[in-house]
């Protein structure tokens, strides 16, 4: 953006007109007018009185903190593709570089025209792309510094497919520590790198891990969209739920536990009698097979550690403890054991 255009949008944003801020300025409305057109330029002298003004930095008044709105990035990005139509790779590459020198702060512009930069090479025919890498790798490397964690994020994310690319596995594993522990997309980087390398039991483990994990994540949000259906009174959707959350126990080979255990807050909700039973028959009984996951298939790369018998005694003694509950259980009518 030309600094006639950040005065128009500031002095608008402090509901000047032009002959205010001329007054204030101890210029001509004229003057005021033609710094806006862009048919000249404030004096050196009126940029910080102009910037104090405006509430903004000389820094931004000259562009120097340069921020598109997220509309205007995704439309310089659709004119550069529509480029990359018609005119060669060199000619959109060399107008590239010009329009982040003049949003050189401009993060998410930056990232995105590298982005688009890269992935053409491999989808266009182009002579000679390695001689663009090291632009491309400038413009990664610039956002990998930004203090906005999500966009260093998206520039580590290309810097490790740049160099898995290249077959540079050591290079790529760099950039996981900009990848929080906690995000699963580090650990399947993760595996990816191994496979590559050859390790494949550490490939297999940790995916396993990931999918074991994700079925830990996933279940929470189901109750959660569950319990957003019952406070609704969509007993349609409440059903639609469980019966997803049975299909993903039963997917990823969680046990029989799992897949009965679900379903018991809607018969208890729908007070069906004949279904709260079965399904605390089936959770009973399912307990003894609470680690049926740590003997499946799926897993069998992970390390797990074995699960005390009287573990599992207790948790069925505080079951069926929790099924005596009259407040939720009443309408059973249970008389002694609960089952």
């Amino acid at each position: 953006m030309q600094i006639g255009e950040v005065i128009r949008r500031h002095r608008k944003i402090k509901n000047l007109t032009q002959e205010e801020m001329a007054n204030r300025l101890g210029v001509t409305a004229p003057a005021v007018n033609k710094w806006e057109n862009g048919n000249s330029f404030p004096d050196i002298m009126l940029l910080a009185p102009i910037a104090r003004l405006l509430s903004i930095t000389v820094d931004t008044l000259l562009s120097f903190h340069e921020e598109l709105t997220p509309e205007e990035i995704m439309n310089l990005v659709y004119e550069m593709d529509a480029m990359l139509k018609k005119e060669s790779y060199e000619k959109v590459f060399q107008w590239a570089k010009q329009k982040i020198e003049i949003y050189p702060n401009c993060e998410n512009l930056i990232w995105q025209f590298a982005v688009v930069l890269d992935v053409q090479r491999i989808t266009k025919e182009v002579q000679e792309p390695e001689k663009y890498d090291e632009y491309i790798l400038e413009c990664y490397g610039r956002v990998l510094n930004s203090r906005d964690e999500e966009m260093r994020n998206h520039a580590a994310d290309s810097l490790f497919g740049f160099y898995m690319r290249k077959e540079q596995c050591e290079k790529a594993e760099e950039y996981l520590q900009y990848f929080s522990i906690q995000n699963p997309e580090r650990k399947r980087k993760q595996a990816m790198v191994y496979t590559k390398t050859g390790r494949i039991q550490e490939a297999y483990k940790t995916y396993e891990e990931i999918l074991y994990a994700d079925y830990m994540i996933l279940m929470p949000v189901f109750q959660g969209l569950f319990g957003l259906a019952l406070q609704e009174q969509d007993m349609e959707r409440a059903h639609l739920l469980t019966e997803k959350q049975k299909d993903l126990a039963r997917l990823l080979e969680m046990g029989k536990y799992y897949e009965a255990s679900c379903g018991l807050e809607l018969a208890v909700a729908e007070k069906d009698a004949e279904n709260t039973r079965k399904i605390m028959e089936e959770m009973l009984s399912g307990i003894d097979e609470m680690g049926s996951a740590r003997k499946s298939w799926l897993y069998e790369h992970m390390d797990f550690k074995d699960v005390r018998e009287e573990f599992l005694e207790e948790m069925k003694e505080t079951l069926k403890k929790s099924f005596q509950d009259e407040e939720s259980f009443g309408f059973l009518n249970f008389s002694g054991d609960v089952l």
